[in-house]
């Protein structure tokens, strides 16, 4: 780590990023994690953001855009939360 734990997410983007590749493989999962890091900004969400337990319908490999959580409306504060 380059500058330690100050992720504003659970786990961290790049945490995030290689499950979502090991999940999901290079292309989704690069997706998802480009959607993450465009959401890790002083006005964007925080709090606990796992990989999605599947991919979403609409998702293709010709509209890549698809696989990534682009907003942070599915985030819980907590794990526990429900």
């Amino acid at each position: 780590m380059l500058i330690g734990r100050r992720c504003r997410y659970l786990p961290t983007c790049s945490e995030y990023t290689e499950d979502a590749i090991r999940s999901y493989g290079a292309w989704p999962g690069l997706w998802m994690g480009i959607a993450r890091f465009s959401r890790c900004n002083p006005w964007g969400s925080s709090g606990f953001d796992p990989i999605p337990d599947g991919l979403p319908e609409d998702a293709r490999w010709y509209k890549p855009w698809r696989y990534g959580r682009w907003s942070g409306r599915h985030i819980t504060l907590r794990p526990d939360a429900d």
